[in-house]
């Protein structure tokens, strides 16, 4: 068994590259430009997702506005993010991105979701149902509290 480094796989590689990107965009934009344009950017890059993916990620980004309207989406490593005061809250990673077998939806440590000596901040998300809308809502508002 070897312990050798391999590096950066061809996903994480293409997750730097993206985030790169974004850097160099927003450098160019003013601030209103930069929050129309990160709201456009986050919606274009939900509308390339294959079907699954996609699907959960619209539902998502409206949970957020309903519940967290003042999070402000961008897009961090290629992935739609929302943040406050310009740090990441939470994000979506579509399965397809590092081909994993299911999305994730993250809180960062900047969510206010402390509870006791252990709590969760990332959840695997297969289907977007009612019940699973309300309770990000309720993560979302104790994220922002």
């Amino acid at each position: 068994m070897s312990n050798a480094y391999e590096g950066f796989t061809a996903e994480e590689r293409a997750a730097m590259k993206e985030h790169a990107k974004e850097l160099k965009a927003a450098a160019r934009r003013s601030p209103a430009e930069k929050a129309a344009q990160a709201e456009r950017d986050v919606l274009a890059k939900i509308a390339e997702m294959q079907d699954a993916d996609r699907v959960l990620a619209e539902r998502v980004h409206a949970v957020i506005a309903a519940n967290a309207p003042g999070l402000a989406p961008k897009l961090w490593y290629g992935m739609p993010a929302y943040a406050l005061d310009g740090k990441i809250v939470c994000h979506f990673q579509p399965a397809e991105k590092f081909k994993t077998r299911y999305a994730t939806f993250t809180f960062s440590d900047q969510a206010k979701l402390d509870e006791g000596a252990m709590w969760a901040t990332s959840f695997a998300l297969i289907e977007m149902t009612d019940e699973v809308e309300g309770w990000i809502g309720t993560l979302l508002k104790q994220a922002v509290s």
